[in-house]
């Protein structure tokens, strides 16, 4: 059966209450997770539809903007905007619960390890390497171009200004992030995919010049217009290979 073992949907169903819980000036109802099953292997929570064979994670997000300097891939809605190439209204948390059931581990290799003073260190955890391969992930964009259907990878919409090239093709990190003061950080902090490398995002990038937060920005040309909806795609990373810090 898809949801096995039980024990994993239980852990993510609690993390999403927990996350999703309301603070005390703002009585909203908190969201339940709910997932629908679409059809033989896709199911949906939200607005998020993820297919338990291929592994295949799709929701809706707009193109945030087309110029200035880049420190996020994607953010929610209320979250950094103006630092962000695109923006959703799709929760973290529910995301977060997709990549649980479809079996993605999170890997903590790019995230330091805290000293004795409670900062960061220069130590980063010991990650097999079987887990590093398997967070790995290929993220895609997909938009309406008239009548046509345009598919790029997201570094291709992503521009190194040094070396005035796309960012490298490569895979993504899904590092699931954590919990501050008992709130799941992506759904506090609105950050989900990050291109410097940061705690509170859900997916990080991997590659080099990922601790430097002044050379990216939206790639002329290739990135559609503002407000653009569009689609993000997330599927395992075909060729993964465990790449060493930079």
């Amino acid at each position: 059966m898809f949801f096995r073992p039980a024990i994993l949907f239980l852990t993510a169903s609690a993390s999403l209450a927990v996350a999703q819980e309301p603070a005390p000036a703002q009585p909203a109802a908190a969201v339940k997770p709910s997932v629908e099953k679409l059809d033989e292997t896709r199911y949906q929570i939200g607005r998020i539809i993820f297919d338990q064979k291929t592994r295949e994670i799709r929701f809706p997000a707009k193109v945030n903007m087309v110029e200035g300097l880049l420190e996020f891939l994607l953010v929610h809605e209320n979250g950094k905007l103006h630092e962000s190439l695109l923006m959703t209204d799709v929760s973290p948390t529910q995301l977060n619960l997709a990549f649980t059931l479809l079996r993605y581990p999170p890997s903590r290799e790019l995230y330091p390890l805290p000293n004795d003073k409670g900062g960061a260190s220069n130590e980063y955890p010991d990650v097999p390497a079987e887990v590093k391969a398997a967070a790995r992930i290929a993220i895609d964009v997909e938009w309406k171009d008239g009548e046509k259907t345009r598919r790029l990878p997201a570094n291709d919409l992503v521009q190194h200004t040094v070396k005035s090239t796309s960012m490298p093709a490569g895979p993504w990190l899904y590092g699931g992030s954590e919990f501050n003061d008992g709130k799941f950080a992506p759904e506090a902090s609105g950050d989900i995919i990050a291109i410097f490398t940061t705690n509170s995002a859900l997916i990080v990038y991997p590659g080099k010049d990922d601790d430097n937060d002044e050379v990216w920005t939206p790639y002329p040309k290739r990135v559609p217009a503002a407000g653009t909806e569009v689609t993000v795609i997330i599927t395992p990373f075909s060729n993964s290979k465990p790449l060493p810090k930079p």
